[in-house]
């Protein structure tokens, strides 16, 4: 039996056509993959109406300096809680998971108090949500031509320009976005 391929700090990229409007155009980071499914975070959606700065104020977290930077729309399981995909740089023993060493995940407020402070991870991106999927899940979406999977980078994920990642994450791929089709085929 052929060994399951792991996921876990890969990127998947919607292709088009991917038929679901909540990950149109999206990039995810998957964060866990296994046998039991798989976990990642939409890197290139901005949620609607908040960002950081507000984010730390509803939760009552100080700021040292004025953020604007946005929190994003993790994907469409338990859209209000939180998760924060930095930097290794950056960990708090049990509650941060290693995300194949590239990134690590941290979903509790310690990790919010400390970007406040501007003491927390080298990069950060904070999202609302997640994607999640069960066992062979992900793995059929992938054999039905609906994700691109590739090396995750940090300039990808962490790029300014959230609006581009989509297509960086393509083009990283040596791939030009325009002969993508949504058609798969079997050889």
């Amino acid at each position: 039996m052929d060994k399951p391929f792991d996921l876990t700090a890969k990127l998947l990229i919607a292709m088009p056509g991917m038929g679901d409007p909540r990950f149109e155009r999206s990039v995810v980071v998957m964060c866990a993959h296994g046998a039991d499914g798989g976990m990642g975070l939409i890197v290139n959606k901005p949620a609607p109406h908040i960002d950081l700065g507000d984010l730390l104020e509803q939760l009552s977290i100080p700021c040292a300096q004025p953020v604007t930077d946005p929190v994003f729309f993790g994907g469409p399981v338990e859209t209000t809680r939180g998760f924060v995909l930095h930097s290794p740089d950056y960990a708090l023993d049990e509650s941060t998971l290693d995300v194949g060493g590239m990134f690590a995940m941290t979903a509790t407020l310690d990790i919010l108090r400390a970007i406040g402070d501007g003491e927390g991870p080298g990069r950060a991106l904070v999202a609302l949500g997640y994607a999640g999927w069960g066992p062979g899940q992900v793995e059929d979406e992938i054999a039905q031509n609906g994700w691109l999977v590739s090396d995750a980078s940090l300039e990808i994920v962490f790029a300014a320009d959230h609006e581009d990642r989509w297509l960086a994450a393509i083009q990283a791929m040596g791939i030009d976005p325009i002969l993508l089709s949504s058609d798969g085929g079997t050889a």
